[in-house]
């Protein structure tokens, strides 16, 4: 049995995949999988501390990189398209899963073109022009929001949520201060990053009870550790969370972006948040997936264009003193919540490629 696992770019992308081939794997042993990804995106960092081999394209994204990336960015498309090609016949997969990220399209149009069994994960609840696409070819679309059926051929979409790392958290060690995770995908964000600190300045006094766990991106690390320094609050700064279930479980509130893995997370472990969509994200995708959320009742959102130092540190203060708000948030956030979503998609492609049922 082989299967090909296409894409990442993101944690947002890569991560859901990885569930998805633990859960091949531990169904059946002698499951090979090869992921396949971009030499740009985290995957290229992620994948070889795995038990999982790598082979990386040259294929990246074409925008906001001038006239010469724009030309080296088309130049890669049929390398990349060819180097697929190449995999495909040497590894010999029964089935092509695409995370999404500049990976996934050269794989998957191989693939389908191979005629073996190909399938997206599309996380966000409006797809990209690429999924969008690739979903009139391929075989199965698995999506995490119902509404996402609208977008794709009705007869090939299952709704399966999306799959997240874990099966459940560890068991936090309570110490009575409000635990407060902040993150802005794995490459961080900088608006967060300022804007954050800039609340708990506003808060004062009143945040000396919080241990705070901010995880920056690389380009930020050092703006962030000097900023708490004059804060009164204990903080652990990371460039990247390795641990994330860790954080996770430890968590009162947590403030990050609203990429659909990130949202599957809160879901399934149920946790009150706060959101702040990427604003440039295609399609407002990220907005739309907070939205969703906050019609809920498990988050409160705050578009970029209106986040403000004060106005997130009174959003913090509230819920800070609010427990009982707080633990409603965290119940309707887990009844939205798909922990299954690894095993569904495991069952359709076993019911996909003939010879795996």
């Amino acid at each position: 049995m082989r299967l090909i696992v296409a894409g990442g770019g993101t944690g947002g992308h890569l991560f859901p995949g990885l569930a998805v081939a633990r859960e091949f794997c531990r169904r059946n042993g002698d499951m090979r999988i090869l992921f396949v990804g971009s030499r740009w995106g985290i995957e290229s960092r992620v994948i070889p501390e795995t038990e999982f081999p790598l082979e990386l394209l040259p294929v990246r994204g074409l925008k906001g990189r001038g006239l010469k990336g724009l030309l080296e960015g088309l130049y890669a498309i049929p390398v990349s398209l060819w180097r697929s090609r190449a995999i495909i016949r040497r590894f010999d997969p029964q089935c092509i899963i695409g995370l999404g990220g500049y990976a996934s399209g050269p794989l998957l149009l191989a693939g389908v073109s191979r005629r073996i069994r190909c399938a997206v994960l599309e996380q966000n609840l409006r797809p990209g022009l690429t999924n969008r696409v690739l979903g009139r070819l391929v075989d199965r679309i698995f999506t995490s929001f119902r509404e996402s059926a609208d977008y794709f051929p009705p007869a090939k979409v299952v709704l399966t949520g999306t799959p997240v790392r874990w099966g459940r958290l560890p068991e936090p060690d309570r110490d009575g201060r409000f635990h407060l995770l902040v993150f802005g995908g794995s490459a961080g964000a900088h608006r967060i990053n300022e804007t954050v600190l800039g609340a708990l300045a506003h808060l004062g006094d009143a945040a000396a009870g919080f241990r705070v766990t901010h995880q920056t991106g690389r380009a930020d690390e050092e703006m962030v550790r000097k900023g708490y320094e004059s804060l009164p609050c204990e903080a652990e700064v990371l460039p990247f969370i390795d641990r994330m279930d860790s954080a996770y479980a430890t968590a009162d509130l947590v403030i990050c972006r609203a990429g659909a893995s990130t949202l599957s997370e809160l879901t399934v472990f149920g946790k009150p948040s706060v959101l702040i969509p990427y604003p440039y994200a295609a399609h407002d995708h990220q907005r739309l997936n907070a939205l969703a959320l906050k019609g809920a009742g498990a988050a409160e959102v705050i578009v970029e264009q209106e986040l403000t130092p004060l106005g997130l540190a009174e959003t913090i203060r509230a819920l800070h003193g609010d427990a009982a708000l707080r633990e409603a948030m965290g119940r309707a956030a887990a009844g939205l919540a798909r922990g299954d979503a690894a095993e569904r998609i495991v069952d359709e492609c076993h019911a996909l490629v003939p010879g795996w049922s």
